[in-house]
């Protein structure tokens, strides 16, 4: 096959993968709204909708070029002779799209994509109180200015995939399926948020105890799982075409990889639930699938299938027990267990990248990025979501949350045939 034709069925193959990977998103946002409760089930279906298309307005606008994805110029710090770029100027997509690359565009679609996934997670742990406007004015500002930062150092030539030029750390920082720009963003923007609009009303009573407030629909968090998976598959793949530029024969590996760290997750999490609890939780093992698949969006394409194995055990091991610890020692109400499942399994999927790996110096350049994403990602966002709670208050008023969030922003509930029975702390 001449260089023409392989060069196209590559973007072929990559563009079809990016038309499946939405899927993912689906899945996720249908777990997120089992987890809740029944009477916010409409408002956060609804929010997920919502969140994607303000972060996908506020990335054209924007975050597109900020994160450099259509080329341009850029901001650069020079140290030791060499150029640390750490921020983009690029082509407005709207009006430079069509001219770009082939390759760009690509790239440009799966970063539309990715601002989405990151945006839904901190939406889903400010379930049952968080506004509507709230959720979509913390997307924007995700996808407007916290979203390209990462993006321009990770993906589009910025300092963190510089590190392998400019010290011969490996191949610089590697993050072909998003685990950083997506899961670990979205896991610390989600945590910012459940610290600014605190905890749902009776989760903690005043005797210090947790109360708790099982997730409405355990099909809807299962089925999820099916359909995140499919999502799954494409979306590493993508990125191992479109970052890593790896041929058509590795994909099957990638694929594979994500299967085993999915289902070596939940096999870690079905056991240590079912010795913790005497039967294995359902919504716990769910938590510990989409661990196994975040970790493999950092690691699936870049290490053999029986590492991907094992990286995915250790995420549905971490899963349960974080999950409490969050809950139970720091009083972190995390309704999806977004700060567990793609924050805490995120970093530990970049960092198994690097142990991984064979090439010399790439355990340094990950944990370089590591060290980024919490000395910078966490206090950003933290800081940008307080001053927009300050200008409009994320969270609900009392009288909404008990009501519910479907009655009280949507005039209906998602269930108008049953009687939702209102919680006891209320009374």
């Amino acid at each position: 096959m001449n260089t023409a034709g392989s060069a196209e069925t590559v973007f072929a193959l990559a563009f079809v993968l990016l038309l499946v990977a939405p899927l993912a998103i689906a899945g996720v946002a249908l777990i997120n709204a089992g987890l809740g409760r029944s009477r916010s089930a409409a408002q956060a279906l609804l929010g997920n909708l919502a969140v994607s298309a303000v972060a996908w307005i506020a990335f054209a606008a924007v975050g597109a070029s900020l994160a450099g994805v259509l080329g341009g110029s850029g901001a650069a710090v020079h140290a030791g002779g060499k150029a640390w770029h750490w921020l983009g100027f690029g082509t407005w997509p709207l009006s430079g799209f069509a001219a770009a690359p082939a390759a760009m565009q690509l790239a440009l679609l799966f970063q539309f994509l990715s601002v989405a996934f990151a945006a839904i997670l901190p939406w889903g742990s400010g379930a049952d109180r968080l506004r509507l406007r709230g959720g979509c004015a913390v997307a924007a500002v995700m996808a407007a200015l916290v979203f390209p930062l990462f993006a321009h150092w990770i993906w589009n030539g910025g300092w963190l995939s510089q590190l392998g030029v400019n010290f011969g750390l490996g191949a610089g920082f590697l993050d072909p399926g998003g685990a950083a720009t997506i899961h670990v963003l979205g896991g610390l923007s989600a945590l910012a948020v459940v610290w600014i609009a605190g905890p749902r009303r009776g989760k903690f009573p005043k005797e210090g105890l947790s109360t708790a407030m099982p997730g409405h629909n355990a099909s809807y968090v299962l089925f999820g799982c099916f359909v995140a998976l499919v999502g799954w598959l494409a979306w590493n793949a993508a990125g191992a075409l479109l970052w890593l530029h790896l041929p058509l024969t590795a994909l099957p590996t990638a694929a594979i990889g994500t299967l085993l760290a999915a289902t070596g997750a939940l096999a870690a999490t079905f056991t240590v639930t079912r010795i913790r609890f005497g039967k294995p939780d359902a919504s716990l093992c769910a938590n510990g699938w989409l661990a196994g698949l975040v970790a493999s969006s950092a690691c699936a394409a870049v290490v053999a299938p029986g590492a991907s194995l094992f990286i995915g055990i250790v995420a549905g091991i971490l899963t349960p027990l974080l999950v409490e610890v969050l809950e139970l020692a720091l009083s972190i109400d995390d309704p999806t267990g977004a700060i567990t499942v793609h924050g805490v399994s995120g970093l530990w999927g970049l960092l198994a990248a690097g142990l991984f790996a064979s090439q010399a110096g790439q355990l340094i350049a990950q944990l370089v990025g590591i060290a980024a994403l919490l000395g910078i990602a966490l206090p950003l966002a933290y800081l940008l979501f307080a001053l927009l709670n300050r200008i409009a208050p994320l969270r609900v008023d009392p009288d909404g949350e008990r009501i519910g969030m479907d009655l009280h922003e949507l005039g209906g509930g998602a269930y108008p045939e049953f009687v939702i029975h209102r919680d006891e702390s209320y009374r």
